[in-house]
């Protein structure tokens, strides 16, 4: 297919042939089947729809020319400063239909392989720890956002992904359409983003009750007070002044050791006297998220979401302490990578390879090893659990790899009550699993 006349499009890198093939010629309503991957529809104010390139996925968004243009650069910025959001791929711009009517402009981005909506993470009874773990991600993707200068505008749970991290979650901003970067934020700018959340998570919670997919006992403008109070938190941990006596320098210590905890490194702090006679005050000047990311990466190359590096970094941690306590601990990480992580990955069925991301699967293995062990009452290995954990649990799991480009009728209904599952496209799975091994 050859590009139409006056197309233009905007891209980082080497355009792929195949999107320069896409039938931009339609509005995206029209495009066909064949170039879509089936999704359920009505979840945004603008016209979105996920298509095939190459071997991976792409959504694309029709909006304007101004707003493609400013999300596309926002999303780059965002990129570069190693904020957790989509990847932009394209603006298109100079789009005519066949009769040479003009066509929106579109935005392209890349999909984020084993990533939720939250209504999808919703589509089942939703506990009200499970709901929790969700918000404090939330709260934990604005601090990160407003850290690095991000004034977001547009603050919900709709404009955001989220992805399974040992236990917790892991959200990644997905729309930036009235976001700006600046140097440093303003409280009121803060404040501003904040209000909005409050609202919009409230909103959205309330509309979630109203189908049922919330515990009946969980308040949603509670739920959302909570949301500002986890945001508060981390701020004040993340931003705030400790004050100690100069006798007192193991505190600088134990606040540098907390915000290790938070998943933070501490790269600059200031230190200054306080009002009070003789008093000092600590405040952490540049913070940089993924402290155990970092680490397990340096030690194993794995690169996984925050917790899972927590969870694998004690994995080693154990390992090391069963064959060789006294060893190098980059020799036990490559030794453990090499005999346990690697093995016990290779073991899980092709079928399987797409319910949950290989850090996830070894955090979950864990846990039903200790479960196991427990009900036992002996030290189960981690081989002698593999099998029956892949078919009393692993099996149980949705395909949360191609969730998003071929949902089961029950995500369907709860993320577009209008649609009929017997309308719903069938389509072929994403293949593309250069991303399962990190």
């Amino acid at each position: 297919m050859r590009p139409a006349a006056g197309l233009s499009l905007t891209a980082s890198g080497t355009i792929p042939q195949e999107l320069l093939d896409l039938p931009w010629h339609l509005p995206l309503v029209e495009w066909p089947d064949d170039v879509l991957a089936a999704l359920p529809r009505g979840i945004s104010r603008h016209i979105v729809r996920f298509a095939y390139l190459g071997g991976s996925v792409i959504a694309i968004k029709e909006t304007s020319e101004r707003a493609a243009r400013h999300e596309y650069r926002m999303l780059r910025q965002l990129g570069r400063l190693g904020a957790p959001c989509v990847k932009p791929v394209a603006e298109v711009t100079g789009r005519a239909g066949e009769d040479g009517q003009p066509l929106s402009p579109a935005l392209v981005t890349r999909h984020l392989r084993f990533s939720l909506p939250y209504r999808a993470v919703f589509n089942q009874m939703m506990r009200k720890d499970t709901l929790q773990r969700l918000i404090d991600a939330q709260a934990l993707l604005m601090v990160e956002l407003h850290l690095l200068g991000f004034y977001w505008g547009d603050v919900s749970l709709s404009n955001t992904l989220f992805r399974r991290d040992a236990g917790h979650f892991k959200a990644y901003l997905v729309d930036a359409e009235t976001g700006e970067i600046h140097p440093s934020l303003s409280a009121g700018q803060r404040e501003y983003d904040l209000d909005v959340a409050q609202v919009n998570i409230a909103g959205e919670l309330m509309d979630l009750m109203e189908g049922g997919f919330v515990d009946e006992d969980v308040d949603a403008v509670a739920t959302s007070h909570q949301f500002i109070d986890s945001y508060r938190g981390l701020w004040q941990e993340l931003t705030g002044d400790t004050t100690f006596n100069p006798d007192q320098r193991w505190l600088i210590e134990e606040r540098i050791r907390r915000l290790n905890e938070l998943g933070f490194d501490v790269e600059e702090y200031d230190i200054r006297s306080a009002r009070e006679e003789g008093n000092l005050l600590l405040r952490p000047k540049v913070v940089d998220p993924g402290h155990h990311h970092r680490r397990l990466m340096a030690l194993t190359g794995l690169d996984v979401q925050e917790n899972q590096a927590r969870r694998l970094l004690g994995a080693i941690d154990a390992y090391r302490a069963a064959t060789d306590p006294h060893g190098d601990e980059s020799v036990a990480a490559h030794m453990w990578t090499q005999n346990v992580f690697q093995p016990t990955i290779s073991k899980i069925p092709r079928d399987l390879r797409d319910k949950l991301e290989p850090a996830e699967i070894m955090h979950q293995l864990l846990d039903y090893r200790w479960q196991l062990s427990d009900r036992q009452g002996r030290d189960v290995q981690l081989e002698e659990a593999l099998p029956s954990f892949i078919d009393e649990e692993l099996r149980g799991y949705r395909d949360e790899a191609i969730l998003m480009v071929n949902p089961p009728t029950d995500v369907i209904r709860q993320l577009d009550p209008s649609a009929h599952p017997a309308e719903q496209e069938e389509s072929v799975p994403d293949q593309d699993a250069s991303a399962w091994y990190g």
